[in-house]
């Protein structure tokens, strides 16, 4: 079975999707229709912008699910996923790719959810950190044992776990998973504690767009974060999404259930590697490739 992956925040580039833009009728077509939608030149900050400008969530967020996005519709017939996922903000990309969200209202829900999350993150100031070489349920147990708020953000793969919560709740949290074993315990340059309870103020703002939003039964299932199950009931992967904003990333167990659920190769659409790297920490054998530009 054929499973595409989508990437999430931090994969963004600048020039991502300019040569869609250029090369494809329809890449330019929807592009067009994004800088309507948001109200703001996105295709500008992307083509030609600076790492900075590319760096603010309400930029960043939609920008990704673009690119994601428009280089699957230009794919036609070649685009015939059998299970998809997203890590994060990844799991609306899949969702347009899927059939269950259309374009429009998928670009218009995660311009909610980047400005949402950016507006939690300024309430309070916090921040998360990547822990490597730490068993997850080492990771778990340290932080539930922290007073500060302090949490398991994103299982990415055995051996890498990034940890999310107050400022000093992961100064305290570094230093007890260092003394634990961690072979490394970075802080990440990030605009606040995403998946997080810390998300709260944007999970109740998101609740409500959802809630609004026509989702449809999807062509294929959506292993998603919250649960890293297969999901099919539009409902049920409204609950999800909503729930994903202040719940980790499950993305190891997404892609150990997809591998014994009959993947035999993932294709990660999207700006960057970093998935395909992700799925060979969890079976080197298995065949990975990448979409990141027009295929003519």
């Amino acid at each position: 079975m054929k499973a595409y992956v989508f990437p999430g925040q931090g994969a963004q580039f600048v020039g991502m999707g300019k040569d869609l833009y250029e090369n494809s009728e329809l890449g330019k077509e929807l592009f067009d229709k994004a800088n309507e939608i948001l109200g703001f030149n996105i295709t500008e900050l992307m083509f030609n912008g600076t790492d900075e400008d590319l760096r603010q969530t309400k930029v960043t967020q939609p920008a990704i699910f673009l690119h994601s996005v428009i280089l699957a519709k230009t794919l036609g017939d070649d685009f015939k996923p059998e299970m998809v996922a997203g890590h994060s903000l990844g799991e609306f990309s899949a969702l347009v790719a899927n059939g269950a969200l259309s374009f429009e209202d998928g670009l218009k829900l995660v311009s909610q959810r980047a400005i949402a999350m950016q507006k939690a993150c300024e309430i309070e100031p916090s921040t998360m950190a990547a822990i490597i070489g730490l068993d997850d349920e080492t990771v778990v147990k340290v932080c539930a044992e922290i007073e500060e708020v302090v949490v398991p953000a994103n299982f990415n793969c055995p051996g890498q776990l990034v940890i999310s919560g107050s400022i000093k709740g992961i100064e305290i949290a570094c230093e007890k998973l260092k003394e634990a074993g961690a072979k490394r315990a970075l802080p990440l340059n990030v605009g606040g504690a995403f998946h997080s309870p810390l998300m709260e103020p944007a999970r109740v703002e998101l609740e409500e767009a959802i809630r609004n939003t026509t989702f449809s039964k999807p062509t294929c299932a959506v292993y998603q974060n919250v649960n890293a199950k297969p999901v099919i009931d539009p409902e049920e992967i409204k609950q999800n999404l909503v729930a994903q904003l202040t719940a980790p990333v499950r993305f190891t167990q997404t892609m150990e259930n997809m591998i014994a659920d009959g993947a035999t190769s993932f294709t990660e659409v999207g700006p960057g590697k970093v998935i395909q790297g992700l799925v060979k920490k969890v079976d080197r054998k298995m065949e990975t490739a990448g979409v990141d530009s027009y295929q003519a």
